[in-house]
């Protein structure tokens, strides 16, 4: 006695299976990354947001007290020090886009050593910052340093560099720019690999070069590199602190503080270790790196909304 075959499943079964399969499989890969940003990054920001309305320093009970940390930092003028200091860091460092650009545009060339070139300008982006950090202080250092010893030999009198309140910021930044340099080039030359050679030999074709190959060829279609370039720039300019806290710890008197700096010094330092308000410092970072961001991601999204 043979079997009777199963009964074959109605059309329209064997497609809403195959959907949801595909639409089921890229939430199963993006799962495990999901969960991680969750538990390391949205549920700690909502945590520091909570915290910043109460006084809490770290191991006893929390104490609601509103707005009160919020309210302390609108008349406190260590903080206005660090945000004006973060200001000008976000101004200046944003120099290390179209300086890696330029440089990444002489590296993509074709000419003998070129390795050499590269492996010289890769440097500064393999090394710790702790490391950037004691380089240029031992390079602004009275005495020995070199660059005291360069303005010395111009101008017959030393700076200290780092003890001067009116020069310590662009000196700490000047420090920053030399691997922020580096991983603009890196993603630059990664962007300039993907750059169409037929759209480049038509431009030339119609008489394009320079400037106007440069602006109308190639710079379109390394936009999101330079999206991203200027993203971690903005971040990175924005919570400077490795080298604020190796090069001068803020000083002279509090002049070279920024906010990240700032919120560890009332979070976790001779201050009283004052949670709450290292906490309200950290919210005003975070509400200010998302406006940045944001605007940068709405632009790009219409850009290419528009293309």
């Amino acid at each position: 006695m043979t079997a009777l075959p199963h009964p074959a499943p109605p059309p329209a079964t064997v497609p809403r299976a195959r959907r949801s399969r595909r639409q089921l499989t890229p939430w199963l890969f993006l799962a495990p990354g999901l969960l991680m940003f969750s538990v390391y990054v949205i549920i700690p920001i909502f945590q520091s947001i909570w915290v910043s309305f109460h006084d809490w320093d770290g191991l006893g009970a929390m104490r609601w007290i509103g707005l009160a940390n919020y309210s302390e930092l609108w008349w406190d003028e260590a903080f206005y020090t660090s945000l004006k200091n973060n200001i000008i860091w976000l101004a200046l460092y944003l120099l290390a886009v179209p300086a890696g650009l330029m440089i990444a545009l002489f590296l993509n060339q074709t000419v003998r050593g070129i390795r050499i070139y590269k492996s010289l300008f890769f440097f500064p982006f393999v090394i710790s910052q702790v490391v950037v950090g004691l380089i240029f202080s031992w390079f602004y250092a009275p005495g020995f340093g070199l660059f005291y010893a360069l303005i010395e030999w111009v101008t017959g009198t030393g700076v200290a560099l780092l003890a001067d309140e009116r020069y310590v910021t662009y000196g700490i930044i000047a420090a920053g720019l030399w691997p922020q340099i580096a991983y603009c080039m890196i993603l630059y030359l990664t962007g300039l690999n993907a750059v169409a050679p037929d759209q480049i030999e038509a431009a030339r074709l119609d008489g394009a070069k320079g400037w106007r190959m440069l602006w109308h060829v190639v710079l379109p279609q390394l936009r999101p590199a330079t999206f991203i370039a200027v993203v971690v720039t903005v971040i990175g300019a924005l919570r400077s602190f490795d080298l604020v806290s190796i090069m001068t710890s803020g000083g002279p008197f509090g002049s070279s503080r920024v906010l990240s700096y700032y919120m560890y010094e009332q979070a976790l330092s001779e201050y009283g270790y004052r949670m709450g308000y290292g906490a309200a410092i950290a919210v005003v970072l975070f509400g200010i790196m998302m406006i940045f961001i944001s605007g940068f991601i709405w632009k790009m999204w219409r850009d290419e909304k528009g293309a």
